[in-house]
């Protein structure tokens, strides 16, 4: 088959195009403050979302990014509040054939969500809890599912390894991640502000699992 004709003249490598990219990123972004295993997540979470200037609101609490490698070696479950997050996990890549879980579509989810009196996401993180300690919760969507898993460990002496919380959104998101950080009862990932979201808390999963191998 011959060469696919454009009236473009665009990179076509996927390999060179990767390579350029995470050079971008290295001479654009300042990723000085960060650790080496925090580079590695800084630079794929850029990269997921094509804005360098997020590396100044990523936060990570101590050794975080090693407790969730760790995890993941010991097999712990990723626990996913959306659909899209749960997708976005590269399973080939996690080193343990880790279970990646979303309760979204459980039944009881929008009976209890009405009960509880709050959003389906927040209301499905009720059936994390025989699986939380020692998981990896990863909240990529909503800030109301941030709030619930903060209460939920206020509630129980179950601690996941990791908190990859990036809830974005103009309501709740930056608000919710503060509170994140101001907690310091388990190791975390986020990113200040309104901006987060499922393809970069992913990028973050697949980051951490990569060097899981």
């Amino acid at each position: 088959m011959s060469e696919a004709s454009s009236r473009f003249n665009y990179l076509r490598d996927g390999a060179e195009i990767y390579r350029r990219s995470f050079a971008t990123i290295r001479a654009e972004a300042d990723l000085v403050r960060f650790s080496r295993d925090e580079e590695h997540v800084a630079v794929r979470m850029i990269h997921a979302c094509g804005m360098v200037e997020i590396a100044a609101d990523l936060v990570f609490s101590h050794a975080a990014v090693a407790q969730a490698r760790q995890a993941l070696q010991q097999g712990a479950p990723i626990l996913c509040d959306s659909k899209m997050l749960a997708r976005g996990v590269i399973a080939a890549r996690l080193p343990r054939g880790n279970e990646v879980i979303c309760e979204l579509d459980d039944p009881a989810v929008a009976s209890l969500a009405q009960k509880l009196g709050t959003t389906r996401v927040a209301a499905a993180l009720e059936f994390w809890r025989d699986r939380l300690d020692g998981a990896i919760a990863a909240i990529g969507n909503a800030p109301t599912a941030l709030y619930r898993l903060l209460d939920m460990l206020a509630e129980t002496s179950a601690r996941p390894a990791c908190i990859v919380g990036m809830p974005l959104g103009f309501v709740g998101a930056a608000e919710s991640k503060e509170a994140l950080i101001a907690d310091a009862s388990t190791p975390f990932i986020t990113i200040r502000g309104r901006k987060g979201g499922s393809a970069i808390a992913a990028a973050a999963l697949n980051a951490i699992a990569s060097d899981a191998e």
